[in-house]
């Protein structure tokens, strides 16, 4: 994962990469952002089928973070922070893959 956001940068020019471990095995989850600086998180994997519209709830909490005035890393770790949170009290909605709580 590392690897990969630092050759999105190096190699194809964008200012910053972001690399999503969500769909990885094991216990945590481990999230990368490299904008010249590697940044990891890791947080306790949450065992449930509540994930459907993760990665358009993390862009959007990301945005709002920019709007509140934050730089990349702290609205990246809040967005981070916002979605764990938002997966965790999740309502257990539908059969399949249900949805976050926006409310968290």
């Amino acid at each position: 994962m590392c690897r990969a956001a630092e050759y999105i940068v190096r190699e194809l020019g964008a200012r910053a990469a972001l690399v999503k471990g969500g769909h990885l095995d094991g216990d945590d989850v481990v999230d990368v952002l490299f904008d010249g600086t590697m940044h990891v998180w890791r947080r306790a994997r949450v065992q449930t089928r509540s994930t459907h519209g993760t990665g358009c709830t993390l862009s959007a909490a990301i945005a709002a973070r920019f709007a509140l005035g934050d730089g990349l890393v702290d609205a990246v770790g809040a967005g981070l922070a916002f979605v764990h949170r938002a997966i965790e009290t999740a309502p257990g909605l539908g059969g399949g893959h249900g949805p976050l709580n926006h409310w968290a």
